[in-house]
């Protein structure tokens, strides 16, 4: 009899129904480690009763800060089957976040993953309470391995797992994840089993078969990537995890994944790197590239005969050297996260390499849409899933309800009020329309839409999507609240940069140096004037500044889902800004 799943642990058992040699693999240190299903489910066995032995039972609190392995997973189910909560810590969370959630959560037992974390973790958690424990993945002097837990689960068979398992019900907590924002404290999102079982479950029948093989490389710790890997246990597809951000191509080549799931900037600077091949090229083979390019352009999931005889020209000429370089077995690549450009999506289609792009937030588990091959409209984030409902707000806010919807915001009642209506609509923040009461188009965010001076609204995400289709352009931000008109903080793509100014004959000493000349200042107004020729006079970007650094995690600038910190930016750059509204003081906005 199959496995009935209602909990998310019950994918253990779902699973050693069809054992697999290689079920969940990671690398680590240049080094592939893999689990069979039997040892990955023996091992989370072990690891729960050894939490048992020091007093982690149903309500306990489980923190995990670690990069993508093998072990996170391990030490997610051993904590969920027993009905403990649960709780996922970015790696480059700042130590005043740390301890926040340390106390807002009162967690109890930390697994972190190396030396590094370690050393993160303890002056934190000392600060806080002395009393948590921590447990490492790997060996760290003077830090408990987690293997004693393993030991101590094994040398302790005795203890029935299934009187913990058999108390947790679906609605009951699986996993309190706390939201980094763009601004203010952190929320503790409370998801239960079920959210994630029905999200999962729901977006499973999009997914297309024969995807075996899934790589992941986004954080774990966010709910996107992690109800993706959910999902891949559900439909059986064995999992591996990416080494780092810096290894993914040559991961890729090693696992020739079916499948794996992206943000739009990742499919953005994979275009890029292609692109400045394809300009490299001479001759006929430059040509058939950027005919096969502007082909790709063009691309419909209903296109005539005639297109698609060319577009078999064009795969087998060229799109199927892109296949190649992701590894030549793609079947799907899933993104989510951030807006991905309607022409990059289409592009991709074309190469053979559809993307599903979807929609969702850590509130709602996280998927309400999602385009896939039974229907996709590009520039749309799909349709609603199964079990969920949406609707447009009177101001143009995205609403939703239904099985994805949090059980509330942890230890705060009142933003959760403000969250979900008395009839259970959950508030997205999200500013969007329903095309042919199908699709979903998103706009913008509701609080990062600004007005100007002169009473126009603007929707920066839409133009910074437009504007990013530039190679020139690897970072953008658009301000300009309350201010005569838009304007731009820009990153530029210093390899393209470089490039570029050999071929003029520009000497490329620094990032800093090269932002300042004026032929480069010449090339970025043309840029952003061909680009802004599609918005109103009020929407485009008068005046910018380019910036010598990419914009990071690490730097603050950046979410852990890649989303602007838009307040952090604004902050570090104000002479900036303040310089770019200056020198245009007598600038007269359109009407």
């Amino acid at each position: 009899m199959a496995a009935k799943i209602t909990r998310v642990f019950d994918l253990l058992k779902h699973s050693l129904e069809e054992p697999q040699q290689e079920f969940i693999s990671g690398k680590i240190k240049g080094k592939w480690f893999n689990y069979s299903t039997v040892d990955f489910c023996s091992t989370v066995d072990n690891i729960s009763r050894g939490l048992i032995r020091i007093g982690i039972g149903k309500a306990g609190r489980v923190a995990v800060m670690s990069h993508n392995r093998p072990e996170w997973n391990m030490a997610d189910f051993a904590a969920n089957q027993l009905g403990a909560y649960q709780i996922p810590l970015y790696p480059t969370l700042a130590d005043h976040d740390i301890q926040f959630i340390l106390k807002d959560a009162e967690i109890s037992v930390i697994f972190v993953a190396d030396e590094e974390l370690y050393k993160k973790v303890k002056p934190n958690v000392d600060a806080v309470n002395p009393e948590i424990k921590i447990y490492t993945f790997d060996e760290v002097t003077g830090a408990d391995s987690w293997k004693l837990l393993i030991a101590d689960g094994q040398a302790n068979q005795d203890i029935n797992l299934d009187e913990y398992r058999n108390k947790i019900e679906p609605e009951d907590i699986l996993t309190i994840i706390y939201t980094s924002g763009t601004t203010g404290t952190p929320k503790g999102v409370m998801l239960t089993h079920n959210n994630l079982v029905a999200n999962f479950t729901n977006s499973s029948v999009v997914m297309p078969e024969g995807v075996k093989k899934g790589l992941s490389f986004l954080p774990l710790s966010h709910i996107f990537e992690r109800m993706i890997i959910y999902l891949y246990l559900y439909n059986r597809t064995s999992v591996y995890y990416a080494e780092s951000m810096e290894t993914i191509v040559a991961d890729i080549q090693q696992v020739k994944p079916n499948s794996f799931s992206t943000v739009p900037r990742l499919l953005e600077k994979v275009y890029d790197k292609i692109m400045e091949k394809g300009k490299a090229l001479t001759g006929i083979k430059k040509g058939i590239f950027f005919w096969s390019v502007a082909l790709a352009e063009k691309y419909t999931t209903d296109a005539s005969a005639w297109y698609n005889f060319q577009l078999k020209i064009a795969r087998k000429l060229v799109f199927k050297k892109w296949q190649e370089a992701l590894g030549g077995e793609i079947i799907v690549i899933v993104s989510g996260g951030a807006a991905l450009n309607p022409r990059l999506a289409r592009i991709f289609w074309a190469a053979g390499m559809p993307v599903f792009e979807g929609y969702g937030l850590t509130e709602t588990s996280p998927v309400i849409t999602v385009n896939h091959f039974g229907g996709t409209m590009f520039g749309s984030v799909g349709e609603v899933i199964k079990g969920v409902e949406v609707k447009i707000a009177q101001d143009g806010e995205v609403l939703t309800r239904g099985h994805q919807v949090m059980k509330g915001y942890y230890n705060r009642p009142d933003l959760t009020a403000e969250a979900i209506d008395g009839d259970g609509w959950f508030y997205t923040g999200d500013i969007g329309e329903l095309v042919d009461g199908r699709f979903l188009r998103i706009t913008d965010r509701k609080k990062e839409m600004f007005k100007t001076a002169g009473g126009k609204y603007i929707a920066p995400q839409m133009l910074e999507n437009k504007y990013k289709e530039s190679i020139f352009i690897e970072q953008i931000m658009v301000l300009g609240e309350n201010k005569k008109f838009p304007a731009a903080l820009i990153v530029p793509n210093f390899e393209t940069l470089k490039t570029w100014s050999a071929k003029k004959g520009i000497t490329y000493t620094s990032n800093q140096e090269i932002i300042k000349n004026e032929q480069v200042l010449v090339k970025y107004n043309e840029v952003i004037e061909a680009l802004g020729i599609g918005f109103g006079k009020w929407e485009q970007v008068k005046r910018f500044a380019l910036l010598p650094k990419e914009w990071s995690i690490d730097g603050g600038e950046l979410t852990p889902k890649l989303s602007l910190k838009r307040k952090v930016i604004t902050e570090k750059n104000s002479s900036i800004i303040e310089k770019i509204y200056k020198d245009a003081e007598d600038y007269k906005a359109p009407n």
